[in-house]
């Protein structure tokens, strides 16, 4: 027998958060469809004492009856396979694990989106796939610099696979690569060891398509927005979008490239018509364009009590310790970023 291992948080309260294990057949087929129906529409079977239309199914893998995997990935469509890390910063309990990984599986290759923060989370993901399918690792995409996203490559790198990511990608990796190391071996720990940051072979300039046998992906290189090298990767056979750092869920949104830029590109890609999304930070998948609503709130709120402050001829140091505080209660780990993308958002607007 297996079962659907559900988690499910507040839409209002992302700190609120609560696990369920429900039946899910005789067989993983069985468990797939029951996961989608629980996790697409929880007040058909939520309790009475939960209040139905308040909670969000975060991520829903199947395994077998009284099994918990250490580390679970969720299929959200056919062939397509993410797991949902942690929220919260990096430390030595969380082993680095905190940015959403994922893998699609064609007919003859296997893609690899986000590599995670170290080898260690780059060798159970690895695992994972091998769990599934004996097809080659072909690609490792990476959908931008930040380490808890593009470190755990080398890993595939070494296995075979072609790294690849926006053609700015190593530009910002090797800029960055002795401070990303020196820093992330200090928080996390023995765990860190045998991870170094692998550069990429080949970069995405506008589009590029990879065929992973019968089911073609469309990189997308953006402007200007979470970083100067953001990717998209658009599984076309399903519909699914992985949107990388360009999409924030639950986890404050951190700025490391231009506010303005972010917003007009949301703006921009909520005109896309797909089944579903992937975020960087968040559940394993959701729907588009709603998906964004809450980070562009909370954008379009930084832009403007950014302008204000600086009409109001404030010094940057004392307004961005309270830019943004209108959304405090609505974001996980405010305290450890909002001040840094208010002060992006303010060393960006104040020149302009």
């Amino acid at each position: 027998m297996w079962e659907v291992l559900l988690s499910l948080c507040m839409a209002g309260d992302p700190s609120a958060c609560r696990a369920e294990r429900r039946p899910g057949g005789a067989s993983y087929a069985e468990c797939r469809l029951e996961a989608d129906r629980l996790s697409a529409a929880p007040g058909d079977w939520i309790a009475q004492d939960w209040i139905a239309q308040d909670w969000i199914a975060q991520d829903w893998p199947c395994a077998p009856a009284g099994e918990t995997p250490a580390f679970p990935v969720t299929e959200v469509a056919p062939g397509v396979w993410v797991h949902k890390a942690h929220q919260a910063e990096v430390n030595p309990q969380n082993g680095g694990d905190i940015a959403n990984l994922g893998f699609i599986i064609g007919r003859d290759a296997v893609a690899v989106i986000d590599a995670g923060s170290t080898a260690a989370i780059a060798r159970a993901l690895l695992a994972e796939i091998r769990a599934r399918t004996e097809l080659p690792v072909r690609w490792a995409i990476i959908t931008h610099m930040h380490p808890d996203h593009a470190l755990g490559a080398s890993v595939f790198q070494e296995a075979g696979a072609t790294l690849i990511g926006h053609g700015k990608l190593e530009r910002g990796l090797a800029a960055r690569a002795e401070t990303y190391e020196t820093a992330l071996a200090r928080l996390i720990g023995p765990a860190f060891e045998g991870t170094h940051v692998a550069l990429p072979d080949e970069g995405v300039a506008a589009t590029r398509e990879i065929d992973l046998g019968g089911r073609v992906l469309l990189l997308e290189a953006h402007p200007v927005a979470h970083t100067d090298n953001d990717l998209s990767v658009f599984d076309a056979a399903t519909g699914s979008w992985f949107l990388g750092d360009l999409l924030f869920m639950g986890h404050v949104p951190a700025l490391d490239g231009s506010l303005r830029g972010w917003i007009g590109l949301t703006q921009t890609l909520a005109g896309r018509r797909v089944a579903r999304v992937i975020p960087g930070h968040g559940p394993v998948a959701a729907p588009w364009p709603e998906a964004a609503a809450p980070m562009r709130i909370y954008l379009d709120a930084i832009e403007a009590e950014t302008r204000a402050a600086i009409a109001a001829g404030r010094p940057m140091l004392g307004a961005v310790a309270e830019i943004g505080e209108s959304q405090r209660r609505r974001w996980l780990l405010f305290d450890a970023f909002n001040q840094r993308t208010a002060t992006a958002a303010f060393q960006e607007l104040e020149w302009e």
